[in-house]
């Protein structure tokens, strides 16, 4: 093995030992029982810092309207779920950190611009870009047909969805590939989601399928999700590829991954027709050509989500 494999194993395990149950610190909860899963407590992120190291390059920043430069600043609307995509670390006032923080992060040094990140509900953003409120949304935005008539994508990753059990479930033990194996069964997953989209969409599958309907629950905060699951509310999650990955890797959260369900592209969000997807797609490029952006990846475990090129609004993966 060589010393870069060591390395990455070695930050591999470390997050794996100091990020038990993020998800629950870092999210909260709308559980009003007062019960916390056990091993629910604040954690640290990586130290290593890929991010640093990038400066402003010129001709790229060049990309950007004569006002955004002028200013030096962009507006982000930021949705703050859960490791390794965007995270509050140690639960104490510190700054979010994750894979997703990271790229915008080296993406704005590359333009020269400072990034104002608010926090907001991952279903709020969309709507929000129309509105001015943000210059860009992030917050694992995957691709797809029905968003990009109403918002533009800069792709930065490959991610998508996916199934989580509570370990031990002894009626869903293997990868889910059609939602007929969730008949009967309540699912939880994010509010204004792919996840959701599509559990609402493929809802008469079952009744074609003669059996009883699966029920859905949606939840604003990923943590709450995590809390129904093991408090026994709800029997599977829908959610991102890489975070119940991450998830189930963490002792603590005594859960399952039951394997991909549909890959997507994740992009940066910007309002249709916005003069800045030239520039974010350039900036993105430019980490891939640099050899940043492997290194954010490896930092957080996702080497598997990488895009060799960004694009502006791809089509969905079918």
């Amino acid at each position: 093995m060589s010393a870069r494999d060591t390395g990455t194993r070695l930050r591999v395990a470390a997050i794996t030992a100091l990020l038990p149950l993020l998800v629950l610190t870092a999210c909260g909860s709308d559980d009003t029982s007062g019960a916390t899963p056990a091993g629910a407590q604040a954690s640290a992120a990586p130290t290593d810092d890929p991010v640093a190291a990038v400066r402003k390059v010129d001709s790229v920043a060049a990309l950007l309207p004569a006002d955004v430069r002028e200013a030096g600043m962009l507006r982000v609307g930021s949705s703050i779920g859960f490791p390794p995509g965007a995270y509050y670390p140690d639960g104490q006032g510190k700054p979010p950190a994750g894979q997703d923080i990271d790229i915008a992060d080296a993406v704005a040094r590359i333009l020269g611009v400072k990034l104002e990140r608010q926090d907001a509900s991952f279903e709020t953003i969309l709507p929000a870009l129309a509105s001015g409120k943000y210059d860009v949304g992030t917050g694992n935005f995957g691709v797809t047909t029905e968003r990009l008539k109403a918002v533009d994508f800069v792709t930065y990753i490959n991610d998508g969805q996916g199934f989580a059990v509570k370990k031990g479930n002894p009626t869903l033990t293997t990868k889910v590939t059609d939602l007929t194996q969730l008949c009967g069964q309540t699912v939880g997953t994010g509010a204004g989601t792919t996840f959701e989209a599509t559990l609402t969409a493929k809802k008469g599958v079952c009744a074609e399928a003669g059996k009883k309907p699966y029920d859905v629950k949606v939840y604003s905060e990923s943590g709450a999700t995590l809390t129904a699951l093991q408090q026994g509310r709800i029997d599977i999650v829908m959610s991102t590829i890489n975070g119940l990955r991450f998830q189930a890797a963490q002792p603590a959260a005594q859960t399952s991954f039951l394997g991909e369900y549909h890959r997507l592209d994740v992009g940066f969000a910007f309002t249709k027709g916005s003069p800045l997807t030239t520039a974010f797609q350039a900036a993105v490029n430019e980490l891939i050509k640099g050899g940043t952006y492997a290194r954010i990846l490896e930092k957080w475990g996702t080497t598997a989500s990488a895009i060799h090129a960004s694009q502006v609004n791809p089509p969905e993966h079918t």
